[in-house]
């Protein structure tokens, strides 16, 4: 037996400590967004969720520097908490919350953030950000408490383990197989979409795509009502962009911000992605592994 719980199955967090986590996480958000300064949110955020902010507000303290003066703060209410049992570090919940960031006559968006914490001595940071339409929220799993039920990295009771996520999706983006994604903007329209970009006048466009699946980055996953479970993870990709003779490839203020080097003749961005995915039972009949959000973000640029 041991008093920390590091054998035990106990819950990742107390309802009340979740709460906290999220509160904490969006107040430092907004002060961050408000200066444009990395710094007042570095503790609050890590893995893709934090390379993306990270990167994105380190290029606009550059452009901006006297702050974002359309600054608007974000609010995340209506929360719902999915607090899963577990045994062991690191230790995850997530939170589906109501955003007042809306599309253009668009409907309202769900924040569905999942936030980890690495060990007893560390605090709750955000490391996996969705944003979803609320019909494509699924039910989690829950017991008579109310607890969730996390999937090992390794589980076999999906049709695909959580650890496989990422690898196997790069190597679908890469030649289209393993054939069990299910169509959609971040399956084959991507792919299609990229495509479609590799040559245009003047502009070659290639990709690199490389999984993301170890410390920080690795991925969660949650046990959804239907036995299966909705699990996050994260990917990089390069984007090379070669132009012909006379022809530069455009740098957005953002991206010179990041980058190193000068644009002669090609500029390569390095991207982190987050793709959030709905994973079938083993064995159970689908159309495959859901792909329903990705966030991406350029975290570094190379111009040559």
């Amino acid at each position: 037996m041991t008093v920390h719980g590091e054998l035990a199955v106990l819950p990742s967090a107390e309802r009340s400590e979740a709460r906290r986590a999220l509160a904490d996480f969006t107040d430092a958000y907004n002060a961050a967004d408000k200066a444009y300064d990395p710094t007042l949110d570095a503790d609050r955020v890590t893995g893709a969720l934090g390379a993306i902010n990270q990167a994105g507000l380190k290029a606009r303290s550059i452009t901006t520097p006297d702050g974002n003066s359309a600054h608007q703060p974000l609010e995340l209410t209506d929360a719902k908490f999915t607090i899963p049992k577990k045994a062991g570090w690191p230790r995850f919940f997530v939170a589906d919350t109501k955003s007042n960031r809306t599309q253009a006559n668009g409907p309202q968006f769900r924040w569905v953030l999942a936030f980890v914490r690495g060990g007893p001595d560390k605090q709750w940071e955000c490391a996996y950000l969705t944003i979803l339409a609320p019909d494509k929220v699924p039910e989690f799993k829950t017991d008579k408490d109310g607890w969730g039920e996390s999937v090992e990295p390794d589980s076999k009771t999906l049709a695909v383990a959580p650890k496989n996520l990422s690898p196997e999706y790069t190597a679908y983006l890469k030649d289209g197989t393993p054939e069990h994604f299910a169509s959609g903007p971040h399956t084959d329209q991507w792919r299609d979409s990229r495509k479609k970009k590799e040559r245009v006048p003047g502009i070659t466009t290639q990709y690199a795509d490389q999984p993301l699946s170890e410390g920080d980055f690795a991925p969660l996953g949650l046990r959804t009502a239907d036995g299966g479970a909705m699990t996050f993870f994260a990917t990089r990709f390069f984007e090379r962009q070669t132009g012909a003779k006379g022809v530069r490839p455009e740098v957005s203020s953002d991206v010179k911000a990041l980058m190193e080097g000068d644009v002669k003749s090609s500029l390569t961005k390095d991207w982190i992605s987050s793709q959030t995915a709905l994973v079938p039972k083993s064995g159970a009949d689908s159309s495959g592994v859901d792909v329903i959000g990705r966030l991406q973000g350029v975290t570094g640029a190379t111009g040559s």
